[in-house]
């Protein structure tokens, strides 16, 4: 009896759903029937759902084909990103500039009404607010240090070859977050171990070509990225893969996401609190690992 009842019940709601109404236009001098139009619920609701549609897909089409996906976050091309990277160098330099010429003037305003002395330079270095350091004398120590380091490091190719190699090269950070654990070969470290929140996008550091990306048992998901000038960038332990191989990548895109909870061990999750995780970044140069943060602003 109960679904009897139901089945009426479901049966009259569809029933007056589908039932047409007839929208009619009558001249109004004449009494005569111009338009006639049958209509329904249900064609009301898929003319509105079809509207609906139509405004999404040229909303999506706007933003992914013009300038606005630069504002959607890991969408920002290389070119934009080295624009915004260089006016904000620039704003630096002229709040440098502008502080400089304030504390200038306002030691010329001091001298001119008497109260500073024109040959007491500590008192006009103190007004400038030069640091501490600036004005202490070098000890013996510190200058023998200066000369023997200064000495090692003039015949230094390896310091000479990677300030050269990377010339010209804008590095995006392949995830916000900390250091870990630093670059050390000796150790068995070839990268940088970097600490950030779970479910992180992963950014390539450059432009390039994706020559691998496969799971391995013992660091995950890998993706490794050919760059111009013989870089390859190396991503370990992932949680999921945005790219294949053989796919062109820019700097700044999403290639892999980081490993979330569910993905960690019981012994991982406990050691990291279940609040971040992390990723080994390697950058390699001519077949030869390479400290990452000589090149990447972490």
């Amino acid at each position: 009896m109960y679904f009897d009842k139901m089945k009426k019940g479901r049966k009259a709601f569809w029933r007056n759903f589908k039932f047409k109404y007839k929208l009619t236009i009558i001249n109004e001098n004449t009494l005569e029937e111009v338009v006639g139009i049958h209509v329904s619920k249900l064609n009301g609701l898929s003319v509105l759902l079809s509207f609906c549609s139509v405004i999404f897909l040229v909303a999506a089409f706007i933003i992914i084909y013009t300038p606005l996906r630069n504002y959607l976050p890991g969408y920002m091309n290389s070119e934009t990103r080295e624009m915004v990277v260089t006016n904000a160098l620039r704003v630096d330099s002229l709040k440098l500039a502008l502080e400089k010429q304030n504390r200038y003037i306002m030691s010329i305003q001091d001298i001119f009404s008497g109260n500073v002395k024109v040959d007491s330079v500590q008192s006009i270095d103190s007004l400038t607010k030069l640091r501490s350091e600036q004005l202490m004398e070098r000890s013996v120590e510190e200058e023998k240090f200066r000369k023997k380091y200064e000495e090692n490091e003039r015949y230094n190719l390896r310091n000479v070859a990677d300030k050269a190699s990377a010339s010209g090269l804008l590095f995006y950070r392949p995830v916000n977050g900390i250091v870990e654990d630093a670059f050390s070969p000796d150790n068995g470290m070839n990268g940088v171990r970097l600490s950030s929140g779970v479910s992180e996008n992963v950014l390539a550091v450059l432009d390039g070509t994706v020559i691998s990306a496969q799971y391995t048992a013992g660091q995950g998901y890998v993706i490794m990225v050919q760059h111009v000038q013989n870089f390859i960038s190396i991503y370990k332990n992932c949680g999921v893969l945005m790219r294949k191989a053989g796919d062109s990548v820019k700097g700044g895109d999403v290639i892999a996401v980081m490993r979330g909870i569910k993905e960690l061990s019981r012994d991982e999750a406990d050691k990291k609190k279940q609040d971040h995780s992390y990723l080994t970044f390697e950058l390699w140069h001519r077949g030869s690992p390479v400290d990452p943060e000589k090149f990447v602003v972490f």
